[in-house]
């Protein structure tokens, strides 16, 4: 797609930024709606952006989506949403002024749009898996996801590959249980695993002055997360080398 030398991250920024106004509104709101509206509009337009003044909308989640650049001045900017549980998108047809001071305007009235649907994941079959490795590296695991989660910089060192640093949460999570580990088979002292970790994230609620209180707010949240580590086998321990985000979930 041909951008004509339009600033597109500019543009999308700029559209983005209207969106949040744009896609917001509640009847007690509208004064205040114009009034953020009018930094964004050209002269002559409609301070509602041809909103009623009744009912209400909410939008969260505002990202730039995408571009059309139909001359080195106008643009349509496709920015995404989420507004109650549907994704949808906003379109923003805006112009350019190269003036020196780099300004935008919006041209023209949006336009609401469908999301695109999700799409369709093949299954990918799950390797065979080293069980023997497997039950040699869980116990390391644990301890050092222990030490991960905790930011015991020196218990965490133990299982860390020599010559090698990896930064912990500090104790912003306690580790919870190692649930799945997936080593490949092959006889090299260096692989690629994957491990499913469940965390405990803390509630940050503040105990009552009561002892018998109950607050279902105080539990701690379980949250599993994939990771995908690069580990080697030095004599007869496993030492983790990198750890990385998992990629797409197998089996």
């Amino acid at each position: 797609m041909a951008n004509h030398g339009f600033p597109a991250d500019r543009g999308m920024a700029f559209a983005a930024q209207f969106a949040g106004v744009y896609l917001n509104f509640t009847p007690a709101d509208a004064p205040s709606r114009a009034g953020k509206l009018a930094a964004f509009l050209a002269d002559g337009m409609d301070q509602q952006m041809g909103w009623d003044g009744n009912g209400k909308l909410a939008a969260v989640a505002i990202q730039p989506y995408d571009i059309e650049a139909t001359s080195a001045s106008d643009a349509i900017v496709t920015v995404a949403f989420q507004s109650g549980s549907r994704r949808m998108m906003l379109s923003v047809p805006i112009y350019y002024s190269d003036d020196g001071g780099g300004r935008f305007v919006v041209s023209g009235r949006p336009a609401i749009l469908p999301a695109p649907g999700r799409a369709d994941l093949p299954q990918l079959a799950k390797p065979e898996n080293d069980d023997a490795a497997a039950a040699e590296l869980k116990p390391q695991l644990e301890d050092f996801f222990k030490n991960y989660g905790s930011g015991d910089t020196t218990g965490l060192q133990r299982y860390v590959a020599p010559g090698k640093s990896i930064a912990s949460f500090g104790g912003a999570f306690t580790f919870a249980e190692l649930k799945d580990i997936v080593v490949p088979v092959g006889g090299a002292t260096t692989r690629e695993i994957q491990v499913v970790v469940v965390w405990s994230v803390p509630s940050g609620a503040t105990p009552s002055a009561d002892p018998n209180a109950t607050d279902a707010n105080a539990v701690g949240a379980r949250l599993e997360q994939a990771y995908r580590l690069t580990v080697e086998k030095q004599g007869d321990k496993w030492y983790v080398d990198d750890i990385r985000g998992a990629g797409r979930a197998v089996g």
